[in-house]
């Protein structure tokens, strides 16, 4: 059964994490009205191995 609406699920990546060398990868889980917001998504976020706000952009 096919869900109605425009809302999809995307993950969010941060990109401060690789360039650290640390290991793992702060990720996060939300969604998105497609219609509205047709680019990728860019969102300060919490990075708990870095232990601060980092920038985490959509991945597909």
């Amino acid at each position: 059964m096919a869900k109605k609406g425009n809302r999809v699920q995307v993950i969010l990546e941060c990109t401060e994490h690789k360039e650290t060398g640390k290991p793992g990868t702060s990720r996060y889980i939300t969604t998105k009205n497609k219609k509205n917001t047709p680019d990728r998504m860019e969102i300060k976020k919490f990075n708990p191995v870095l232990k601060r706000m980092t920038v985490h952009k959509e991945i597909k």
